[in-house]
Protein backbone atom coordinates (compact mmCIF):
# COMPACT_ATOMS: atom_id res chain seq x y z
CA UNK A 1 0.00 0.00 0.00
CA UNK A 2 1.57 3.49 -1.08
CA UNK A 3 0.56 6.08 1.37
CA UNK A 4 1.21 10.14 0.96
CA UNK A 5 1.51 12.88 3.34
CA UNK A 6 -0.85 15.96 2.85
CA UNK A 7 0.75 19.05 4.44
CA UNK A 8 -1.81 21.12 5.87
CA UNK A 9 -2.58 24.52 3.97
CA UNK A 10 -0.87 27.43 5.56
CA UNK A 11 -2.92 29.54 7.39
CA UNK A 12 -3.16 32.58 5.12
CA UNK A 13 -3.89 36.38 6.43
CA UNK A 14 -7.75 36.14 5.62
CA UNK A 15 -8.25 32.84 7.28
CA UNK A 16 -6.61 34.82 10.52
CA UNK A 17 -8.82 37.47 9.80
CA UNK A 18 -12.34 35.84 9.49
CA UNK A 19 -11.11 33.62 12.79
CA UNK A 20 -10.84 36.94 14.53
CA UNK A 21 -14.21 38.24 12.94
CA UNK A 22 -16.00 35.22 14.45
CA UNK A 23 -14.56 35.10 17.44
CA UNK A 24 -14.78 39.29 18.22
CA UNK A 25 -16.53 40.75 15.39
CA UNK A 26 -19.76 41.45 17.62
CA UNK A 27 -19.67 42.07 21.86
CA UNK A 28 -19.93 38.83 23.58
CA UNK A 29 -21.96 40.65 26.29
CA UNK A 30 -24.62 43.38 26.03
CA UNK A 31 -24.04 46.83 27.74
CA UNK A 32 -25.72 49.75 28.93
CA UNK A 33 -24.77 52.60 26.49
CA UNK A 34 -23.07 50.50 23.84
CA UNK A 35 -24.91 52.36 20.64
CA UNK A 36 -24.81 55.92 21.75
CA UNK A 37 -23.88 58.25 18.99
CA UNK A 38 -20.49 60.96 19.67
CA UNK A 39 -20.42 63.80 17.99
CA UNK A 40 -17.04 64.76 15.93
CA UNK A 41 -15.07 68.07 15.50
CA UNK A 42 -15.88 67.60 11.43
CA UNK A 43 -19.54 67.69 12.08
CA UNK A 44 -21.84 64.76 12.22
CA UNK A 45 -21.75 61.64 14.55
CA UNK A 46 -20.61 58.11 14.93
CA UNK A 47 -20.76 55.04 17.39
CA UNK A 48 -18.67 55.98 20.03
CA UNK A 49 -15.70 53.78 20.62
CA UNK A 50 -15.13 52.91 23.88
CA UNK A 51 -11.58 51.98 24.64
CA UNK A 52 -11.41 52.61 28.04
CA UNK A 53 -12.42 49.61 29.75
CA UNK A 54 -9.93 49.68 32.18
CA UNK A 55 -11.30 52.90 33.86
CA UNK A 56 -14.46 52.27 34.06
CA UNK A 57 -16.37 49.66 32.49
CA UNK A 58 -20.03 50.50 30.89
CA UNK A 59 -22.58 48.27 33.19
CA UNK A 60 -23.99 45.27 31.54
CA UNK A 61 -27.27 45.46 30.17
CA UNK A 62 -28.57 42.76 32.25
CA UNK A 63 -27.37 44.81 35.45
CA UNK A 64 -29.09 47.93 34.28
CA UNK A 65 -32.57 45.90 34.31
CA UNK A 66 -31.46 44.22 37.36
CA UNK A 67 -31.12 47.40 38.74
CA UNK A 68 -34.04 48.68 37.70
CA UNK A 69 -36.06 45.62 39.22
CA UNK A 70 -34.85 46.65 43.11
CA UNK A 71 -34.78 50.31 42.92
CA UNK A 72 -38.38 50.59 43.76
CA UNK A 73 -37.38 48.50 46.79
CA UNK A 74 -34.73 50.92 47.91
CA UNK A 75 -34.40 51.32 51.61
CA UNK A 76 -32.38 51.14 54.69
CA UNK A 77 -30.39 47.72 55.51
CA UNK A 78 -30.18 46.65 59.21
CA UNK A 79 -32.67 48.48 60.43
CA UNK A 80 -35.80 48.75 59.36
CA UNK A 81 -38.49 46.38 60.02
CA UNK A 82 -40.75 47.98 56.90
CA UNK A 83 -41.58 45.76 54.25
CA UNK A 84 -38.63 47.57 51.68
CA UNK A 85 -36.15 47.23 54.23
CA UNK A 86 -36.41 44.17 55.01
CA UNK A 87 -36.04 43.21 51.05
CA UNK A 88 -32.93 45.72 51.01
CA UNK A 89 -31.18 44.43 53.91
CA UNK A 90 -31.84 40.39 51.97
CA UNK A 91 -30.38 41.82 48.86
CA UNK A 92 -27.45 43.71 50.51
CA UNK A 93 -26.35 40.66 52.55
CA UNK A 94 -26.90 38.10 50.19
CA UNK A 95 -24.35 40.12 47.55
CA UNK A 96 -22.01 39.35 50.65
CA UNK A 97 -22.36 35.14 49.24
CA UNK A 98 -22.21 35.84 45.56
CA UNK A 99 -19.53 37.95 45.50
CA UNK A 100 -17.64 35.12 48.03
CA UNK A 101 -18.46 32.29 45.58
CA UNK A 102 -17.34 34.18 42.43
CA UNK A 103 -13.81 34.75 43.98
CA UNK A 104 -13.52 31.12 45.31
CA UNK A 105 -13.79 32.38 49.00
CA UNK A 106 -13.13 30.40 52.00
CA UNK A 107 -16.31 29.92 54.10
CA UNK A 108 -15.22 32.33 56.64
CA UNK A 109 -13.78 34.75 54.42
CA UNK A 110 -15.19 38.41 55.33
CA UNK A 111 -16.48 39.99 52.60
CA UNK A 112 -16.71 43.89 53.05
CA UNK A 113 -18.18 46.58 50.85
CA UNK A 114 -16.17 49.47 50.38
CA UNK A 115 -16.02 52.20 47.85
CA UNK A 116 -13.37 50.88 45.31
CA UNK A 117 -10.54 48.87 45.44
CA UNK A 118 -8.41 52.02 46.53
CA UNK A 119 -10.88 51.50 49.51
CA UNK A 120 -10.39 48.47 50.21
CA UNK A 121 -6.69 48.80 50.54
CA UNK A 122 -6.40 51.44 52.77
CA UNK A 123 -9.29 49.35 54.99
CA UNK A 124 -6.38 46.66 55.40
CA UNK A 125 -3.55 48.71 55.95
CA UNK A 126 -5.03 49.42 59.08
CA UNK A 127 -5.36 46.18 60.21
CA UNK A 128 -1.96 44.64 59.63
CA UNK A 129 -1.09 42.93 62.66
CA UNK A 130 0.86 44.27 65.30
CA UNK A 131 2.84 42.99 68.22
CA UNK A 132 2.93 44.93 71.33
CA UNK A 133 1.24 48.38 69.87
CA UNK A 134 4.08 47.65 67.13
CA UNK A 135 3.45 46.40 63.58
CA UNK A 136 4.78 42.89 63.25
CA UNK A 137 6.22 43.00 59.77
CA UNK A 138 7.09 45.09 56.74
CA UNK A 139 4.29 45.44 53.90
CA UNK A 140 6.59 44.21 50.41
CA UNK A 141 4.81 45.32 46.74
CA UNK A 142 6.17 46.19 43.63
CA UNK A 143 7.07 49.19 41.36
CA UNK A 144 4.67 48.14 39.25
CA UNK A 145 1.87 48.91 41.64
CA UNK A 146 -1.36 51.29 40.36
CA UNK A 147 -0.96 54.13 43.10
CA UNK A 148 -3.64 52.21 44.88
CA UNK A 149 -1.43 49.34 45.92
CA UNK A 150 1.29 51.81 46.25
CA UNK A 151 0.28 54.60 48.60
CA UNK A 152 -1.79 52.67 51.43
CA UNK A 153 1.52 50.61 52.61
CA UNK A 154 3.67 54.18 52.44
CA UNK A 155 1.97 54.97 56.19
CA UNK A 156 3.11 51.17 57.53
CA UNK A 157 6.63 49.82 57.55
CA UNK A 158 7.32 48.79 53.77
CA UNK A 159 9.88 47.89 51.32
CA UNK A 160 9.61 48.05 47.53
CA UNK A 161 11.11 45.95 45.07
CA UNK A 162 11.98 46.70 41.63
CA UNK A 163 10.42 44.24 39.23
CA UNK A 164 12.83 42.62 36.88
CA UNK A 165 12.35 42.71 33.29
CA UNK A 166 11.14 39.09 33.17
CA UNK A 167 8.73 37.28 35.26
CA UNK A 168 10.85 34.37 36.55
CA UNK A 169 13.59 37.29 37.49
CA UNK A 170 11.13 39.22 39.58
CA UNK A 171 9.72 36.01 41.27
CA UNK A 172 14.00 35.76 42.08
CA UNK A 173 13.49 39.51 43.62
CA UNK A 174 10.50 38.72 45.59
CA UNK A 175 12.03 35.21 47.02
CA UNK A 176 15.47 36.90 47.88
CA UNK A 177 13.23 39.49 49.62
CA UNK A 178 11.12 37.66 51.63
CA UNK A 179 14.08 35.22 52.56
CA UNK A 180 15.25 38.70 54.80
CA UNK A 181 12.85 37.57 57.02
CA UNK A 182 9.81 40.66 58.08
CA UNK A 183 7.24 40.68 55.59
CA UNK A 184 3.92 40.23 57.19
CA UNK A 185 2.00 40.97 53.66
CA UNK A 186 3.08 40.78 50.16
CA UNK A 187 1.08 43.12 48.36
CA UNK A 188 1.07 42.37 44.16
CA UNK A 189 -1.59 43.24 41.12
CA UNK A 190 -3.29 40.80 39.24
CA UNK A 191 -2.79 42.52 36.04
CA UNK A 192 -0.51 45.63 35.46
CA UNK A 193 -3.29 48.52 34.66
CA UNK A 194 -0.90 49.96 32.54
CA UNK A 195 0.36 47.33 30.46
CA UNK A 196 -2.47 44.27 30.95
CA UNK A 197 0.59 42.01 31.76
CA UNK A 198 -0.76 39.24 34.82
CA UNK A 199 1.38 38.15 37.49
CA UNK A 200 1.88 34.67 38.78
CA UNK A 201 -0.86 35.02 41.70
CA UNK A 202 -1.00 31.10 42.47
CA UNK A 203 3.66 31.28 42.49
CA UNK A 204 3.80 34.86 44.64
CA UNK A 205 1.17 32.96 46.99
CA UNK A 206 3.22 30.30 48.01
CA UNK A 207 6.25 32.27 47.99
CA UNK A 208 4.72 34.79 51.27
CA UNK A 209 3.81 31.60 52.59
CA UNK A 210 7.04 29.62 52.38
CA UNK A 211 8.06 32.86 54.43
CA UNK A 212 5.44 33.51 56.72
CA UNK A 213 3.95 36.46 54.96
CA UNK A 214 0.63 36.81 54.08
CA UNK A 215 -0.55 38.18 50.27
CA UNK A 216 -3.16 40.74 48.67
CA UNK A 217 -3.93 41.02 45.18
CA UNK A 218 -5.16 44.32 43.73
CA UNK A 219 -7.80 42.46 41.46
CA UNK A 220 -9.48 46.16 40.08
CA UNK A 221 -8.12 44.81 36.64
CA UNK A 222 -8.03 40.95 36.72
CA UNK A 223 -11.74 40.21 37.71
CA UNK A 224 -13.42 41.94 34.78
CA UNK A 225 -10.79 39.50 32.60
CA UNK A 226 -10.27 36.43 34.14
CA UNK A 227 -12.01 34.04 36.78
CA UNK A 228 -10.36 34.12 40.04
CA UNK A 229 -10.11 31.35 42.57
CA UNK A 230 -8.54 32.61 45.99
CA UNK A 231 -8.73 29.09 47.68
CA UNK A 232 -7.16 28.02 44.73
CA UNK A 233 -4.57 29.93 44.41
CA UNK A 234 -4.28 30.34 48.54
CA UNK A 235 -4.46 33.96 48.04
CA UNK A 236 -5.28 35.87 52.29
CA UNK A 237 -7.14 38.63 50.79
CA UNK A 238 -8.66 39.76 47.15
CA UNK A 239 -9.65 43.35 45.99
CA UNK A 240 -11.64 44.79 43.31
CA UNK A 241 -14.11 47.31 42.36
CA UNK A 242 -17.71 47.17 40.64
CA UNK A 243 -17.05 50.20 38.38
CA UNK A 244 -14.36 47.97 36.01
CA UNK A 245 -16.64 45.42 36.45
CA UNK A 246 -19.20 46.27 34.94
CA UNK A 247 -21.54 47.23 37.68
CA UNK A 248 -22.22 51.09 38.55
CA UNK A 249 -22.44 53.14 41.49
CA UNK A 250 -18.66 52.60 42.64
CA UNK A 251 -19.32 50.33 45.46
CA UNK A 252 -15.88 48.13 46.02
CA UNK A 253 -15.10 44.68 48.03
CA UNK A 254 -12.66 43.26 50.22
CA UNK A 255 -12.21 39.69 50.50
CA UNK A 256 -10.14 37.59 52.80
CA UNK A 257 -9.26 36.29 56.07
CA UNK A 258 -11.22 37.53 59.38
CA UNK A 259 -8.53 37.80 61.86
CA UNK A 260 -6.87 40.30 61.29
CA UNK A 261 -10.02 42.30 59.64
CA UNK A 262 -11.84 41.38 63.17
CA UNK A 263 -8.85 42.89 64.86
CA UNK A 264 -8.08 45.94 63.00
CA UNK A 265 -8.56 49.53 63.40
CA UNK A 266 -12.41 50.25 62.17
CA UNK A 267 -12.12 51.55 58.61
CA UNK A 268 -15.59 53.96 59.52
CA UNK A 269 -15.64 55.21 63.31
CA UNK A 270 -20.11 54.89 62.99
CA UNK A 271 -23.17 53.80 63.52
CA UNK A 272 -23.53 49.91 62.92
CA UNK A 273 -19.87 49.76 63.83
CA UNK A 274 -20.36 49.02 67.08
CA UNK A 275 -21.59 46.78 69.60
CA UNK A 276 -22.18 49.59 72.26
CA UNK A 277 -21.37 53.56 72.50
CA UNK A 278 -20.92 54.96 75.29
CA UNK A 279 -19.75 58.65 76.10
CA UNK A 280 -16.31 57.90 76.25
CA UNK A 281 -16.00 55.25 74.93
CA UNK A 282 -17.29 52.20 72.62
CA UNK A 283 -17.50 48.25 71.77
CA UNK A 284 -16.30 47.78 68.61
CA UNK A 285 -18.19 45.22 66.49
CA UNK A 286 -16.65 41.96 64.47
CA UNK A 287 -17.17 41.14 60.97
CA UNK A 288 -17.61 43.08 58.00
CA UNK A 289 -19.75 45.75 60.01
CA UNK A 290 -16.99 46.62 61.87
CA UNK A 291 -15.27 48.49 58.58
CA UNK A 292 -19.34 49.30 57.63
CA UNK A 293 -20.08 52.20 59.47
CA UNK A 294 -23.03 54.69 58.43
CA UNK A 295 -25.46 53.69 55.85
CA UNK A 296 -24.05 51.62 53.03
CA UNK A 297 -23.92 51.67 49.14
CA UNK A 298 -26.88 49.18 49.15
CA UNK A 299 -27.43 49.20 45.05
CA UNK A 300 -23.76 49.23 44.44
CA UNK A 301 -23.32 45.99 46.23
CA UNK A 302 -26.08 44.82 45.09
CA UNK A 303 -25.19 45.60 41.25
CA UNK A 304 -21.30 44.39 42.11
CA UNK A 305 -23.17 40.92 42.97
CA UNK A 306 -25.34 40.75 40.05
CA UNK A 307 -22.53 41.28 37.41
CA UNK A 308 -20.28 38.88 38.83
CA UNK A 309 -23.28 36.47 37.89
CA UNK A 310 -23.66 37.21 34.60
CA UNK A 311 -19.52 37.21 34.40
CA UNK A 312 -19.30 33.87 36.26
CA UNK A 313 -21.87 32.50 33.60
CA UNK A 314 -19.87 33.15 30.64
CA UNK A 315 -17.89 30.38 28.61
CA UNK A 316 -14.37 30.65 28.99
CA UNK A 317 -13.20 29.81 26.02
CA UNK A 318 -15.42 31.95 24.43
CA UNK A 319 -14.93 34.68 25.86
CA UNK A 320 -10.71 34.52 26.04
CA UNK A 321 -10.90 34.36 22.52
CA UNK A 322 -13.11 37.46 21.85
CA UNK A 323 -10.26 39.50 24.15
CA UNK A 324 -7.31 37.57 22.31
CA UNK A 325 -8.94 37.97 19.31
CA UNK A 326 -9.16 42.10 20.15
CA UNK A 327 -5.85 42.37 21.46
CA UNK A 328 -3.70 40.50 19.24
CA UNK A 329 -5.30 42.31 16.17
CA UNK A 330 -4.31 45.56 17.92
CA UNK A 331 -0.98 45.51 18.97
CA UNK A 332 -0.06 43.62 15.48
CA UNK A 333 -2.16 46.56 13.52
CA UNK A 334 -0.31 49.53 16.22
CA UNK A 335 3.29 47.98 15.64
CA UNK A 336 2.96 48.03 11.67
CA UNK A 337 2.44 51.98 12.21
CA UNK A 338 5.70 53.71 11.84
CA UNK A 339 6.54 55.51 14.81
CA UNK A 340 3.95 53.67 17.34
CA UNK A 341 5.24 52.12 20.40
CA UNK A 342 3.65 48.89 22.11
CA UNK A 343 4.90 49.14 25.65
CA UNK A 344 5.13 45.97 27.84
CA UNK A 345 7.10 45.31 31.18
CA UNK A 346 8.19 41.76 30.91
CA UNK A 347 10.20 40.16 27.97
CA UNK A 348 8.90 37.03 28.94
CA UNK A 349 4.75 37.72 28.97
CA UNK A 350 2.81 34.85 26.66
CA UNK A 351 0.80 37.71 24.60
CA UNK A 352 -1.69 34.48 24.39
CA UNK A 353 -2.41 33.78 27.93
CA UNK A 354 -0.40 35.94 30.03
CA UNK A 355 -2.37 39.55 28.89
CA UNK A 356 -5.53 40.65 29.75
CA UNK A 357 -7.84 43.23 27.06
CA UNK A 358 -5.17 46.07 27.78
CA UNK A 359 -2.50 47.45 25.03
CA UNK A 360 -0.26 50.45 25.79
CA UNK A 361 1.70 52.54 23.36
CA UNK A 362 2.77 55.98 22.32
CA UNK A 363 3.07 57.95 19.40
CA UNK A 364 6.42 59.54 18.07
CA UNK A 365 6.01 63.10 17.96
CA UNK A 366 3.27 63.77 19.83
CA UNK A 367 2.17 64.50 23.42
CA UNK A 368 -0.13 60.80 24.81
CA UNK A 369 -2.74 64.12 25.09
CA UNK A 370 -2.94 65.37 22.24
CA UNK A 371 -3.45 61.86 20.73
CA UNK A 372 -6.43 61.70 23.06
CA UNK A 373 -7.71 64.69 22.25
CA UNK A 374 -7.58 63.68 18.32
CA UNK A 375 -8.84 60.49 18.64
CA UNK A 376 -12.10 61.24 20.25
CA UNK A 377 -12.69 64.43 18.18
CA UNK A 378 -11.86 63.69 15.45
CA UNK A 379 -12.72 59.73 15.28
CA UNK A 380 -14.99 59.59 18.14
CA UNK A 381 -12.89 56.87 19.93
CA UNK A 382 -12.50 57.31 23.60
CA UNK A 383 -9.01 56.04 25.22
CA UNK A 384 -7.13 56.98 28.74
CA UNK A 385 -3.54 59.00 28.24
CA UNK A 386 -1.94 59.95 31.16
CA UNK A 387 0.45 58.13 33.92
CA UNK A 388 -2.65 55.97 34.54
CA UNK A 389 -1.77 56.84 38.55
CA UNK A 390 1.34 54.42 38.47
CA UNK A 391 4.16 56.97 38.34
CA UNK A 392 6.87 54.69 39.19
CA UNK A 393 6.03 52.62 36.39
CA UNK A 394 6.05 54.99 33.70
CA UNK A 395 8.93 56.58 34.64
CA UNK A 396 10.90 53.08 34.58
CA UNK A 397 9.15 52.63 31.29
CA UNK A 398 10.83 55.67 29.81
CA UNK A 399 7.55 57.77 29.34
CA UNK A 400 7.72 60.49 32.37
CA UNK A 401 5.16 62.71 30.52
CA UNK A 402 2.62 59.65 30.17
CA UNK A 403 1.51 57.22 27.12
CA UNK A 404 -1.84 55.77 25.80
CA UNK A 405 -3.97 53.00 27.11
CA UNK A 406 -6.70 51.07 25.19
CA UNK A 407 -8.75 48.67 27.15
CA UNK A 408 -11.45 46.61 26.11
CA UNK A 409 -13.94 43.86 27.71
CA UNK A 410 -17.42 42.06 26.83
CA UNK A 411 -19.06 45.05 24.95
CA UNK A 412 -15.92 45.16 22.64
CA UNK A 413 -15.83 44.45 19.34
CA UNK A 414 -13.11 44.10 16.16
CA UNK A 415 -14.58 47.46 14.87
CA UNK A 416 -13.59 49.49 17.68
CA UNK A 417 -9.97 48.70 17.72
CA UNK A 418 -10.08 49.01 13.46
CA UNK A 419 -11.08 52.60 14.07
CA UNK A 420 -8.11 53.20 16.68
CA UNK A 421 -6.42 52.19 13.90
CA UNK A 422 -7.36 53.91 11.17
CA UNK A 423 -7.08 57.26 13.32
CA UNK A 424 -3.55 56.67 14.45
CA UNK A 425 -2.44 55.76 10.96
CA UNK A 426 -4.07 58.90 9.75
CA UNK A 427 -2.44 60.95 11.91
CA UNK A 428 0.60 59.98 10.72
CA UNK A 429 0.20 60.17 7.39
CA UNK A 430 -1.82 63.36 7.33
CA UNK A 431 -1.38 64.70 11.08
CA UNK A 432 -4.24 66.41 13.16
CA UNK A 433 -7.28 67.69 11.31
CA UNK A 434 -8.21 70.28 14.16
CA UNK A 435 -6.09 73.11 15.78
CA UNK A 436 -5.68 71.89 19.98
CA UNK A 437 -5.17 73.79 22.62
CA UNK A 438 -4.63 72.84 26.49
CA UNK A 439 -6.84 73.94 28.42
CA UNK A 440 -6.78 73.48 32.32
CA UNK A 441 -3.66 71.23 31.21
CA UNK A 442 -5.29 69.03 29.44
CA UNK A 443 -5.48 68.99 25.36
CA UNK A 444 -9.13 70.13 23.77
CA UNK A 445 -10.02 70.79 20.26
CA UNK A 446 -9.74 74.91 19.97
CA UNK A 447 -13.13 76.43 19.25
CA UNK A 448 -15.33 73.55 20.22
CA UNK A 449 -18.52 73.79 18.97
CA UNK A 450 -20.62 70.30 20.21
CA UNK A 451 -22.68 70.27 22.60
CA UNK A 452 -23.72 68.19 25.38
CA UNK A 453 -26.96 65.88 26.22
CA UNK A 454 -29.89 68.73 27.33
CA UNK A 455 -28.96 67.55 30.62
CA UNK A 456 -25.96 67.26 31.22
CA UNK A 457 -23.83 70.81 31.93
CA UNK A 458 -22.36 72.09 28.70
CA UNK A 459 -18.62 72.72 30.58
CA UNK A 460 -15.32 71.88 28.85
CA UNK A 461 -14.12 68.07 28.79
CA UNK A 462 -11.60 69.38 31.52
CA UNK A 463 -13.58 70.18 34.23
CA UNK A 464 -12.71 68.92 37.05
CA UNK A 465 -9.21 67.97 36.15
CA UNK A 466 -7.19 66.04 38.85
CA UNK A 467 -4.16 67.83 40.10
CA UNK A 468 -1.64 65.72 38.50
CA UNK A 469 -1.71 66.80 34.98
CA UNK A 470 0.36 63.78 33.30
CA UNK A 471 -2.78 61.82 34.70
Amino acid sequence: MTTATVSPKPVTESAVAAERRAAAGRPLAAVTGAEIQAPLITGGHVRYANLDYGASAPALSVVSAYLNEILPYYASVHRGAGYASQISTSVYENARSIVRDFVGGRPDDSVIFTRNTTDSLNLLAGCLPRTDGRPAGDVLYLDIEHHANLLPWQGVPHRSIVAADTIAGTLDAVRAELEQGGVSLLAVTGASNVTGEILPIRALAALAHQHGARIVVDAAQLAPHRRVDISADDVDYLAFSGHKLYAPFGAGVLVGRPDWLDSGVPHLAGGGAVKEARLDGVSWATGPARHEGGSPNVLGAATLARATQVIAELDQDRWHAHESAIRSFLVEGLQGIDGVTVHQIFKDTNPETDTIGVVNFSVEGYDAGLVAAYLSAEHGVGLRDGRFCAHPLLKRLGLPSGSLRASFGVGSRLEDAERLLAGIRALRSNGLGWDYVVDAGRWVPANDFRTYPHWAPNTPGTAGAAPCLDD
